[in-house]
């Protein structure tokens, strides 16, 4: 019988295993949507030890892993926005995509959204990420405003936000 997904706040233990699995993801997955030399800016900039510890002590912000038997095969963080949950990142790795882990933790964010009297979820999502828009859209999530913010160095964020409210 396969190990069933276990979505679990992350450990201090983790950090380590979830840095490397950002990076394997992250060099997968984006390329030809932004440049290598932007995902080692980005990955760099939100990736650190010091940057997830102090978000795994924040009372607004949470991180999460997704783990079959062992192995972490996701995360996901957000944070309190307003009235929304802001879900800033959810990622499964490539091995394990297609098989509904995704929509597992995304569901389960939305869970804590609501348990904490929060109206929506809401995410950034570069434009030219079509497999995740796919995914959210069928999620129930909608465009609701398109930004390009200037993250330094250079580089943008050309996205959509997009939103699901209940």
């Amino acid at each position: 019988m396969a190990d069933a997904l276990r979505i679990t706040p992350l450990e201090e233990a983790d950090i380590a295993a979830v840095i490397e699995l950002a990076g394997v993801i992250w060099r997968h997955h984006y390329p030809g949507i932004i440049s290598m030399a932007q995902i080692d800016y980005m990955l760099a900039q939100r990736y650190t030890p010091a940057i997830l510890r102090a978000q795994m002590r924040s009372a607004d912000a949470w991180w999460d892993k997704a783990a079959l038997g062992e192995h972490i095969i996701g995360f996901a963080q957000y944070e309190r926005y307003g009235k929304a949950m802001k879900l800033d990142k959810l990622y499964v790795h490539q091995a394990q995509q297609r098989q509904g882990h995704g929509a597992r933790m995304l569901a389960h964010v939305e869970t804590a959204a609501r348990a904490r009297g929060l109206e929506a979820v809401r995410l950034n999502v570069n434009k030219h990420n079509l497999k995740s828009i796919a995914a959210y859209r069928k999620s129930g999530y909608e465009v609701v405003e398109t930004v390009v913010l200037d993250i330094g160095n250079g580089f943008v964020m050309d996205d959509y936000v997009m939103e699901k409210r209940w």
